[in-house]
């Protein structure tokens, strides 16, 4: 099965973006590794503490298979992270599956990943304006795939979001 990298902010993850995505991610057998900027404790906005596995720093694009950015007031902080937005850069150029969802697409936007394709992120003015800036076309829908990419654009999206992620690896393997 599929080996896929979920980022969450160190500080203001959206519990519900990670949990459902990850626990439908693992009923079909995917093997999850959970990066943050750093290895130390990650707070959600809810106040789960979760330890990442790794920092965005150790992960190598060729690894995985998938890449999942979780969303959350927080999350813009992945899209200032050089090692952040390397890592997304050099795995959109492998061609890898990559998603994100609420805030999260800003990371793909900041790392050149969105340029030229149709993408959402939750309705905030700042976070529609950074994925034009960036060369985005932005639709103001739940979910919208474009080739490799997957974004969507809120928590009540999560389950969407992720039969998306699901679909979009069953291809891959086919």
């Amino acid at each position: 099965m599929a080996k896929i990298l979920m980022l969450v902010a160190q500080q203001g993850f959206k519990d519900e973006e990670l949990i459902i995505p990850k626990e439908m991610l693992e009923k079909e057998k995917h093997r999850i590794t959970i990066a943050s900027i750093s290895r130390t404790k990650a707070t959600s906005s809810g106040g789960r503490i979760i330890e990442p596995d790794i920092g965005a720093y150790e992960a190598s694009p060729e690894f995985f298979d998938c890449f999942v950015i979780v969303g959350g007031p927080g999350s813009p902080t992945l899209a200032e992270d050089p090692a952040v937005r390397r890592l997304l850069a050099d795995a959109n150029k492998l061609n890898k599956k990559i998603a994100a969802i609420c805030l999260g697409p800003m990371a793909l936007a900041k790392a050149g990943v969105l340029k030229g394709k149709d993408a959402t992120v939750f309705p905030d003015s700042k976070a529609i304006s950074m994925l034009k800036a960036n060369g985005a076309c932005y639709f103001a829908k739940p979910l919208v795939i474009h080739n490799n990419i997957i974004t969507a654009d809120c928590p009540d999206s999560a389950g969407i979001f992720g039969d998306a992620i699901i679909k979009a690896l069953k291809e891959k393997s086919e």
